[in-house]
């Protein structure tokens, strides 16, 4: 018992101090999230501000401090709260032998660099594109998802407003993306984190971008927006499911983008029963309907 209580500590303690580190630039840039989550936050912003896709929309549109809020409590505090945690299971799956090596599928270390991203990158994004179908087709976890399609604007900040719960299902999961290439990750790994949330900031943001044929390959502001669509597709449970990559809807025909003009009405029938504050959010899911 000792050892997973130590586990728990240096992982909290660790990440604690990491945050901190960060905080006062005492990290390399390349992995200071902290300040590089506000760098891209204030430049998709500044897009936002400057070319309006919904020229209506207050720049401090509805919930645009709920949000706010969300960056930093997801990809901050509930990270140094769990992060003991998942040190603690790794110990335990360390001391039942299941490694990164014994299920590795993919082994990517003899390979260029860039193709090394390259693989990093589709493979984690397949996974969260996995997870993200789950999430809306399971009715216990698209109870916790429904905190991300309450947002009745589009902004950039709602890209981290979720429920704390889908940390705990995501984290995993991509962690197994890396276990299946042998624990490696890149050494630039650094670069596929902040694209993912630099283009996760695009497509939430009321800008009107589609790429042009990258539009195939990449998601972007204008499928998304249909993903938060009030009114989906008869007979769907969700469309246009990607991550960063639309290439999985289009693969397998779960893309649906019928026009553009940005003005369709956002949310899901029975959003009422969402709290409107955080600390109703963050419960929300456990509760007998």
């Amino acid at each position: 018992m000792e050892i997973y209580l130590e586990a728990l500590k240096q992982g909290f303690l660790g990440t604690l101090g990491w945050t901190w580190k960060s905080i006062l630039f005492q990290v390399p840039w390349y992995s200071n999230y902290f300040w590089g989550l506000i760098l891209i936050s204030l430049l998709v912003w500044g897009l936002e501000i400057f070319f309006p896709w919904r020229k209506n929309q207050s720049v401090f549109r509805k919930d645009f401090w709920l949000d706010a809020f969300y960056m930093f409590f997801n990809f901050f505090i509930f990270s140094i709260v769990i992060s003991g945690v998942y040190k603690a299971l790794e110990v335990f799956f360390g001391q039942v032998g299941i490694n990164a090596k014994s299920i590795a599928f993919i082994d990517t270390s003899s390979l260029p660099n860039w193709a090394q991203l390259l693989v990093f990158f589709i493979l984690l994004d397949f996974v969260q594109w996995f997870t993200h179908i789950c999430l809306h087709k399971f009715p216990a976890l698209w109870q916790f998802h429904k905190i991300h399609h309450s947002v009745k604007e589009m902004g950039f900040a709602a890209h981290l407003r979720y429920h704390w719960m889908e940390n705990i299902l995501y984290k995993p999961l991509k962690t197994f993306g890396v276990m299946l290439l042998g624990g490696f990750e890149p050494e630039q790994a650094y670069l596929v984190h902040f694209a993912a949330i630099a283009i996760g900031h695009l497509n939430h943001a009321n800008i009107k971008l589609t790429y042009g044929p990258l539009k195939y390959i990449f998601n972007n502001p204008v499928m998304h927006l249909y993903h938060h669509s009030y009114v989906l597709p008869e007979g769907r449970f969700g469309v246009n499911f990607g991550i960063s990559l639309s290439l999985w809807d289009y693969i397998f025909g779960t893309q649906h983008i019928p026009e553009d003009s940005g003005t369709i009405q956002l949310g899901f029938p029975g959003e009422e029963s969402v709290p409107k504050n955080f600390w109703g959010q963050l419960l929300y899911g456990f509760r007998k309907k």
